[in-house]
C-alpha cells in the first residue's frame, strides 16, 4: 500500500508540474516540434526496456491499425492540439480544461464500455459542464478570441484523450503495456516532427529563402542602379513599420502612441526624402 500512495503521489507531482514545464518549453521551441520531441524522448527509454526484456519489438500486422489510430488519438489529437492550444492559455486553465477528460470518458464509456450513466455520474457531468462555463465566461464576455481558440484547442485534446482511454480499454487488453506506449509514443513522435516541418519550419523557409532574400534582393539592388541610393535606403524605413503592423495583426504585438507617431515621422522622413519637390519660376 505505501508504495501504491508512493507512486500516485509522484505521479501527481510530476504531472502537477508538467504544464509550467510545457509553458516554459514552447516559449523557446515551436509547440508541435516540442510535442513531437516530448514523445520521442518519452519513446526511447520504453524501446531500451523491451530490449533489455529481450521482448518482441516490431509490432504483429494484426495490431497495427490499432496503434496507428492510438498514435493519431495520443499523438496528434491528445499532445499537438493540447501544446498547440496552451500558446494562449495560462498553465493552471490548461490543465484544469485537459482533466475534464473523466468527463468524456464516462459519455463515451457508457456507449461503448457498457458502463452505464448513474444519478452520480449526471450530477457529476452536470457540475462538470457548470465548470466549463465558468471558465470560458470571462472570454465570452470579453470576446477574447485566442484565448477561447486556445481553450477549444485544449478541450478537443482532452476528448481525443478520452477516446483513446476507451479505445485502450477495447483494443489493448491483451496487449504489452510498454510495447503499446514505446510504440504509440514513437509513431506520434513522428506524425508531429512531420508536421513541425510543414508547418513550422518550411514555409518559414521558403518564405525567407525564396522571397525575402532570393527575389527581394535581386529587386532591391535593381532599384539601386535606378535610382539615388539616399533615396532608396530612406525608402527601407518604411519597413520597420510594416513589420510594426503584421506583428500587430499576426502575432497580436501591442502598438502603442508612440510608436504610432514614431512611425508617422518616418513616413513623412521617406516622403520628404522620396518626392520631388518642384520649385516655380518667378
Amino acid at each position: 500500500m505505501v508504495k501504491v500512495m508512493l507512486g500516485i503521489i509522484s505521479v501527481t507531482l510530476i504531472w502537477g508540474y508538467t504544464w509550467v514545464a510545457m509553458k516554459v518549453g514552447i516559449h523557446d521551441i515551436p509547440p508541435l516540434l516540442f510535442s513531437g520531441l516530448r514523445l520521442f524522448i518519452g519513446a526511447v527509454p520504453l524501446f531500451l526496456i523491451l530490449f533489455i526484456q529481450r521482448k518482441k519489438l516490431s509490432i504483429q500486422k494484426e495490431h497495427l491499425k490499432s496503434y496507428i489510430i492510438m498514435s493519431l488519438l495520443m499523438g496528434l489529437g491528445y499532445m499537438g492540439i493540447l501544446t498547440y492550444g496552451m500558446q494562449f492559455v495560462d498553465s493552471g486553465k490548461t490543465s484544469v480544461l485537459v482533466y475534464t477528460m473523466p468527463i468524456f470518458v464516462t459519455v463515451i464509456s457508457h456507449f461503448s464500455l457498457n458502463e452505464k450513466m448513474n444519478v452520480y455520474k449526471t450530477m457529476g457531468l452536470v457540475c462538470g459542464l457548470f465548470g466549463l462555463l465558468f471558465i470560458f465566461g470571462k472570454e465570452m464576455l470579453n470576446i477574447d478570441q485566442s484565448a477561447l481558440f486556445g481553450e477549444l484547442c485544449v478541450l478537443v485534446a482532452a476528448l481525443s484523450w478520452g477516446i483513446a482511454n476507451v479505445f485502450s480499454k477495447l483494443q489493448f487488453k491483451h496487449i504489452d503495456i510498454i510495447h503499446m506506449n514505446a510504440w504509440h509514443l514513437m509513431m506520434g513522435a513522428v506524425m508531429l516532427l512531420v508536421f513541425s516541418f510543414i508547418f513550422e519550419a518550411v514555409w518559414s523557409l521558403l518564405f525567407n529563402g525564396l522571397l525575402s532574400t532570393g527575389f527581394t534582393f535581386v529587386v532591391w539592388f535593381w532599384v539601386l542602379n535606378q535610382i539615388q541610393a539616399s533615396k532608396a535606403s530612406m525608402a527601407l524605413m518604411f519597413v520597420p513599420v510594416l513589420a510594426l503592423f503584421f506583428g500587430w495583426l499576426q502575432l497580436h504585438e501591442q502598438i502603442t502612441i508612440n510608436i504610432i507617431l514614431g512611425a508617422l515621422l518616418i513616413c513623412c522622413g521617406i516622403f520628404m526624402n522620396t518626392f520631388t519637390f518642384s520649385r516655380r519660376k518667378v
